[in-house]
């Protein structure tokens, strides 16, 4: 067994997707009902739509498998060693953070929706009511802690330094006259810390499952043009495939639009 199947199977998600692999006709058209697309999102709003994409996509005798998982680093260990066909739960740079870092073969075909990050509190109402000293929660993965900390400088909680970006590290907060401690977690973990920190960056995929609901509960909210836009990806064998093209016109089309925008009230925007 190679390492990233261990890595896909030790997973807490994987075990109906293992279980049910080795009946998949490996060989077969994919897309077929006999071996359908595997897709991996991460669960809550990702998997929640592609639910509504598997329904349109079996209307055009398009079939998908979604494949769920509960971090951010497995669905892409399994694309690269085509475990999956293809995942959809990640923005652009952290795409390419993580093919710079780890040397995956992998590639976006389409957009999907945005997801803006909020910073959320059980203690506050406000950034500025954060107090002197107070422990926000931001995720530990390069971008998405980057692109937290770039949300509360635009919100005045602290200065970075100048041009710092999704890139920037607890290294360039330059100015920090509350002295706030900022407490690196990761991703799906935040929001069961929240009750233990003052404020979090929370990514939306993970609030909404929290029962947050970004409009509503956020103090501090990125707007709804963030560059962040999700994406589908594939392996790069695939990136001009067929059933990749058929994938991405089954998301991107009125029907998901309008599923989207009742299911989300705002808080999730389409990217198309």
């Amino acid at each position: 067994m190679s390492a990233n199947r261990r890595v896909l199977l030790g997973s807490v998600l994987a075990l109906p997707f293992a279980a049910t692999l080795p009946a998949l006709a490996q060989n077969a058209d994919i897309g077929t009902e006999a071996r359908p697309i595997r897709i991996g999102a991460t669960a809550g709003p990702h998997s929640q739509v592609l639910e509504k994409v598997q329904e349109i996509a079996a209307k055009d005798g398009l079939f998908i498998r979604i494949v769920p998982f509960t971090d951010y680093i497995t669905p892409n260990a399994a694309l690269a060693a085509k475990d999956l066909d293809a995942n959809c739960f990640q923005h652009q740079p952290f795409l390419e953070q993580t093919v710079k870092d780890r040397g995956f073969k992998i590639v976006a075909v389409g957009k999907t929706l945005v997801f803006p990050m909020g910073v959320y509190s059980r203690k506050l109402k406000t950034v500025a009511e954060i107090p002197n000293g107070a422990r926000i929660a931001i995720p530990n993965d390069p971008t998405n802690g980057g692109r937290a900390l770039a949300l509360l400088a635009a919100n005045n909680a602290f200065k970075l330094t100048p041009g710092a970006d999704f890139r920037a590290t607890v290294a360039d907060v330059l100015e920090n006259p509350k002295r706030l401690r900022i407490i690196e977690l990761e991703a799906a973990q935040i929001p069961r810390a929240l009750d233990e920190v003052d404020a979090a960056a929370i990514n939306t995929n993970f609030a909404i499952p929290a029962g947050l609901n970004p409009v509503r509960d956020a103090i501090a909210i990125e707007s709804a043009d963030s560059p962040y836009a999700n994406l589908i990806v594939v392996h790069q064998d695939n990136k001009d495939a067929p059933w990749a093209k058929r994938l991405v016109a089954a998301y991107q089309n009125d029907d998901i639009k309008a599923f989207v925008k009742e299911t989300f009230q705002g808080s999730v925007v389409p990217a198309f």
